[in-house]
C-alpha cells in the first residue's frame, strides 16, 4: 500500500527493518549514542548555528506542544492562523493558560501579515506563532513576509515545521525563528512516534515555560545533553528515524528532497488538471511541494475515490473540518516510485476522468 496521506509515509527496506532490530533498554549506553547520534544528523539537515535538536516520544503536534515551553507564563503570544494547525497552536496556549491573541483569515487565503505587522507593531507580544506548511490545504505560508516583520520588530518567530522541516526551505535567522518543531514521519520518512524541536540555545538559557511535567523543553533539552532522556523514548521508533536520517543525507540533503516532492506534484497535478479537476485553492503558484487539495468534481464522492484508489493499492486523505467530503488531499512524501506515480495517475483517471 502506498500511503498518500501527509504522514506516516511509506517506508523504505531499510527504516522498515529498523523497526525490527534488537530490544535495546533506554538507559543503556548504545541508545545515549544513538541519542547523541540522531541529534547531531537533525541538526545537520539545515546547518543553522546556535540551535539544539530536542527529541521528544510523541507525535508531530507534541513537539509543537513542547515548543511553547519557551513562551513565559507572563507574556502574551500572536498567533497567526489561516488553518487547522494555527488554530490548533491557540488551543494549547488556551490550555495551558497562557495569553495570546489571534489574527485569523479564512482556510483557503493566506495568512494576514498586514494585520499581523500591525498587531506585532504594538509591543504587546512576546512570541509571534505560526504553521509553514498548512497541511489543512496545502498552503506553504508566506514565512518570509511575515519573518521578515518579526525580525525587523525583535519579535521571535514560533514555527510549527511539522510538514515543512526536511522538505522546504527554512530561513532560520532572517525569519527570526527561535524555534521550530517537526517530525519523524513526514518528510524525514521515519516512523511516527519520535518528535523534536530545533531551539535557540539563547531560549534554553531563559527559565522554563512549561505548564506540563512531560511537555517541558527545558527538561528534555537539559536530560539530552547530558546523554539521558528524563523518559522512555519510543527506542525501535528512534533506530528506525537514525536510519531515515541516513536515507536523507545520503539522497541529497532537504533541497534533493524538494525538488523530489515538486516532481511528483507537478506530476499529478498535471494529471487532474488535463481530467478537469480544480485546486481548492486559487492556483498551483501558493502550494507547498509535499501536498495538494482538490475538490471533489460535482457527482463524485470522496467515499467512492477513497475506495476506488484503496482497491489500486493508494491511500488518500480526506478534508478537515467544512472541507470533509468537499475535497480530497493527494500528499507525495515517503517511499514512491515512479511506477507507483504512473500506477496512481492512471488510477485517478479511471476513477475521476
Amino acid at each position: 500500500m502506498i500511503l498518500l496521506n501527509p504522514g506516516p509515509v511509506t517506508m523504505t527496506a531499510k527504516v522498515r527493518a529498523a523497526l525490527a532490530g534488537e530490544d535495546v533498554c533506554h538507559r543503556e549506553p548504545e541508545f545515549k549514542a544513538l541519542v547523541g547520534r540522531v541529534r547531531e544528523k537533525i541538526a545537520g539537515i539545515y546547518g543553522a548555528p546556535g540551535f539544539t535538536p530536542v527529541l521528544v516520544g510523541g507525535s508531530g503536534t507534541s513537539a509543537v506542544e513542547t515548543m511553547l515551553s519557551v513562551i513565559a507564563p507572563s507574556e502574551t503570544s500572536l498567533v497567526v492562523a489561516n488553518g487547522v494547525y494555527g488554530e490548533r497552536m491557540a488551543a494549547m496556549l488556551r490550555a495551558q493558560g497562557k495569553r495570546h491573541e489571534i489574527v485569523n483569515a479564512p482556510w483557503t487565503s493566506g495568512m494576514d501579515v498586514a494585520a499581523a505587522e500591525k498587531a506585532i507593531a504594538s509591543g504587546s507580544f512576546g512570541h509571534v506563532l505560526a504553521v509553514h506548511h498548512e497541511t489543512t490545504t496545502g498552503r506553504l505560508n508566506d514565512l518570509s513576509a511575515l519573518g521578515a516583520v518579526c525580525k525587523k520588530a525583535g519579535v521571535p518567530l514560533l514555527v510549527d515545521a511539522v510538514s515543512s522541516f526536511a522538505g522546504e526551505d527554512i530561513r532560520w535567522d532572517e525569519w527570526n525563528v527561535e524555534a521550530a518543531a517537526a517530525t519523524a514521519n513526514k518528510c524525514v520518512h521515519g516512523a511516527p512516534g519520535v518528535s523534536f524541536v530545533l531551539v535557540r540555545d539563547a531560549a534554553l538559557a531563559r527559565p522554563s515555560g512549561a505548564t506540563s511535567v512531560y511537555l517541558d523543553l527545558h527538561r528534555h533539552a537539559a536530560d539530552q545533553a547530558k546523554g539521558s532522556t528524563p523518559f522512555t523514548l519510543p527506542t525501535h521508533v528512534t533506530f528506525a528515524l537514525d536510519a531515515a536520517l541516513d536515507e536523507l543525507a545520503a539522497s541529497g540533503g532537504w533541497k534533493a528532497r524538494h525538488a523530489t516532492y515538486a516532481a511528483r506534484s507537478s506530476r499529478v497535478r498535471g494529471a487532474l488538471r488535463e481530467i478537469g479537476v480544480e485546486y481548492l485553492l486559487e492556483d498551483e503558484s501558493v502550494y507547498g511541494t509535499t501536498l495538494t487539495s482538490f475538490r471533489v468534481p460535482q457527482g463524485k464522492t470522496y467515499e467512492a475515490l477513497h475506495a476506488h484508489l484503496k482497491n489500486d493499492g493508494f491511500v488518500i486523505y480526506a478534508g478537515q473540518g467544512k472541507f470533509d467530503g468537499a475535497i480530497f488531499r493527494i500528499a507525495v512524501m515517503g517511499e514512491i516510485a515512479e511506477r507507483d506515480l504512473d500506477r496512481l495517475v492512471a488510477s485517478l483517471r479511471v476513477a475521476l476522468g
